[in-house]
């Protein structure tokens, strides 16, 4: 089992093309850093795919979840696209 600590959901979408270097590279410029045992959610602009970054303490996981109906709710993406700030990229959600 993956240990969490902390989730964080993106407010901007995420490229469902994009890979682990990709979104990871999104958490580092916000973050400065993947932090150990947390979980950076990414989804798609029509909410039917999602992405989970993961650092494990060890190495980074990405998973994938594709909806065949239906949307992921609770996705909220920000106005503010120029702003880098944590509160407009990502928000933390448990």
């Amino acid at each position: 089992m993956i240990r969490i600590d902390a989730i964080w959901l993106a407010t901007e979408p995420l490229d469902m093309r994009a890979g682990t270097e990709t979104a990871l590279a999104r958490v580092i410029t916000v973050f400065g850093a993947a932090k150990p045992y947390y979980a950076y959610l990414f989804a798609n602009r029509r909410a039917n795919r999602m992405k989970v970054l993961v650092h494990d303490g060890v190495g980074i996981w990405l998973a994938a979840r594709r909806l065949n109906q239906g949307r992921f709710h609770g996705q909220a993406y920000g106005t503010d696209r120029k702003s880098n700030s944590i509160t407009s990229s990502f928000k933390p959600w448990y």
